[in-house]
């Protein structure tokens, strides 16, 4: 009787334990939730990367090739992007994301990123409203077509907008001239007006489907940060550099009066200045004994972009592939040519890995010398962080501003009087006054921050958080130009008959993201600053990065990461402290003493903000 009960009670151990045993087994062969979720993420890149190529493709071909009546390539542009919309947006996709967010604990830092990269991505193509998000693809393609095919005349003449730019940069004896060139620059803004009131209300009510207020806040979460926490550090830059800023602008209505003959204005007329929209006023310095567009006159567009690489390979960076040159559309177009293109330079990255473009339209001069070198820094984003260690959905800047900042830190570079006598451009033996180049400098970067953090960013942030009416827009925009800027429109008023706001490309086509530019600029000089004095042990008024490796290998250091690390932790890691205009008002502080003693007895006129 016992041995039967051993028997038993061994038989049901052996029993137990066997079941143990394959209990444990299933256990261990049992995914964990960071194995789930990461086979999710490999199964949606996988099915991701082709179609966001796609859409790349048909979003380039549609701007390299505008043609009237041939309505081929938007449409292509719409399909592509309704495909790669409704993979983002799908409730799938959505609902998969949201679950594994719930256990964050579950998921590694890397995991979690992409994630919200999902629902981000998602956020502007919600599948729960698939009618709105294919009305919005339907408007913004339609938008592109009246922006970019836009016809603009001067005396009834078509002109391109590089010949405008080239008028208002160059033409000092005509104010006439001037007006035209401006005027005609803005016709656009009434064409588009009509698609940009559908395209606001479209936009906010795609992003509001996932719980976004507005189109505005979605935009600005990229940051980590909510809208009223982003305006608030960009109004803190204007105001760090407004006394700086009103000695520019002091200086230039006496200096643009006494150069057309005429009584000094209140507040600057917007035709006065060398750019459609008061952003960059450098072509006003004089600097003696040294000009970049004549030094650049005798040369190729060819050349300026070849030049442009070189710089970076002197860094350590590899040559651009060949399949930059062979794709890529970098010059005008012929006089003769039976299409458009968009002309805005820009930088590509087709399929998040090896296919990398540029769209410019180069001339040998000295803006597009800078620009080649800006767009190429874009580009050598892509190249460094398309590497296994980024995921191809973080395969971008640290945050939006990073990508700006590396591309015009290069362009900041690119200008600087050793590098051009490195180069060839500039000879050491020619004297140049020293604050003749940094007031062009101010001209352009000083000058661009309350058109960025001032104008675009609180009017975009007014049109889609509202309320703003459409027969609001115009005067919106003057007020705020008028504040941030000290500029007003030639004439007088301009009526809601115009839309002078849709003149900037974008309004339309990079929405509710101008701020990424003004931090861009307060980041270069943090950096530039660090290279100058820790690296280069330099002027930072006089550096040449050329060939040096160790001011390449700390750059690497920054876009290699792409996005899988936090934008602030980034910026105190690289430059010993958080993100702020101290280095740019450092750099242009011989400067503004240089401005006092030249505006001493004028009446300074510029508004004081929030009046």
């Amino acid at each position: 009787m016992k041995k039967t009960i051993l028997r038993a009670g061994l038989l049901m151990a052996v029993s137990l334990f066997i079941t143990s045993c394959a209990t444990s087994t299933k256990k261990a062969e049992m995914p964990s939730a960071a194995q789930q979720a990461q086979h999710f993420l490999d199964s949606y890149t996988e099915r991701y990367l082709p179609l966001y190529a796609a859409d790349q493709k048909a979003q380039w071909e549609a701007n390299i090739h505008i043609e009237a009546g041939d309505t081929t390539r938007s449409a292509e542009a719409k399909r592509a992007a309704e495909a790669l919309a409704a993979f983002t947006g799908s409730t799938e996709n959505i609902e998969s994301a949201r679950s594994y967010m719930q256990h964050p604990d579950q998921l590694t830092p890397m995991q979690t990123r992409q994630f919200k990269e999902i629902l981000r991505l998602a956020a502007n193509n919600p599948a729960t409203v698939p009618d709105l998000v294919k009305q919005r693809i339907a408007a913004e393609t339609a938008q592109n077509e009246v922006l970019y095919g836009f016809d603009f005349q001067v005396d009834s003449v078509s002109v391109s907008t590089n010949e405008i730019d080239h008028i208002l940069k160059n033409e000092w004896s005509d104010l006439g001239r001037r007006r035209k060139a401006w005027e005609a620059s803005k016709q656009v803004g009434v064409a588009i007006k009509p698609g940009l009131v559908d395209l606001v209300r479209l936009r906010n009510a795609t992003v509001q489907a996932l719980g976004y207020d507005n189109y505005f806040q979605y935009m600005v979460s990229d940051y980590g940060m909510t809208p009223e926490e982003l305006t608030a550090m960009v109004d803190r830059f204007n105001r760090e550099l407004r006394p700086l800023y009103r000695e520019l602008h002091t200086w230039a209505r006496y200096t643009l009066a006494e150069r057309f003959g005429e009584p000094v204005p209140d507040q600057l007329p917007a035709d006065w200045l060398p750019n459609r929209w008061g952003q960059d006023w450098s072509p006003l310095a004089n600097v003696k004994g040294f000009n970049l567009d004549n030094a650049l006159a005798d040369s190729s567009a060819e050349f300026v972009v070849q030049a442009a690489e070189n710089f970076y390979v002197s860094l350590g960076y590899p040559k651009l592939p060949e399949s930059f040159w062979e794709l890529s559309s970098l010059y005008p177009l012929p006089p003769d040519a039976p299409y458009k293109k968009n002309n805005h330079a820009s930088a590509w990255h087709i399929d998040l890995d090896k296919d990398v473009r540029s769209l410019m339209s180069i001339v040998p001069d000295a803006e597009w010398w800078e620009t080649a070198h800006h767009e190429l820094g874009h580009i050598y984003y892509y190249i460094a962080y398309s590497n296994p260690s980024v995921p191809p959905l973080l395969r971008r800047g640290a945050n939006r501003a990073f990508h700006e900042a590396i591309g015009s830190l290069a362009g900041l570079a690119s200008m600087q009087a050793p590098y051009l006598e490195h180069v060839g451009l500039a000879d050491s033996s020619v004297l140049i006054d020293p604050i003749q180049p940094l007031l062009r400098e101010a001209l352009s970067g000083v000058v661009f921050i309350p058109w960025s953090s001032g104008v675009m960013t609180h009017f975009e942030e007014d049109l889609y958080s509202g309320p703003l009416s459409p027969g609001e827009y115009n005067a919106r925009w003057w007020k705020y130009k008028r504040l941030f800027q000290g500029i007003v429109p030639p004439e007088g008023e301009r009526g809601e008959e115009y839309c002078d706001a849709g003149s900037k490309t974008h309004i339309t086509d990079d929405p509710a993201a101008y701020y990424d530019y003004a931090i861009s600029y307060v980041l270069l000089y943090q950096l530039h600053d660090t290279i100058a004095k820790d690296i280069l042990h330099e002027d930072p008024h006089a550096t040449d990065y050329f060939d040096r490796k160790d001011v390449g290998a700390f750059i690497w250091s920054i876009l290699d990461k792409g996005g899988t690390v936090d934008w602030r932790k980034m910026v105190a890691e690289k430059t010993g402290g958080e993100i702020s205009a101290k280095a740019m008002l450092d750099y242009y502080q011989p400067l503004y003493d240089w401005l006092k003693v030249q505006n001493e007895g004028r009446t300074a006129t510029l508004p004081d903000l929030g009046e």
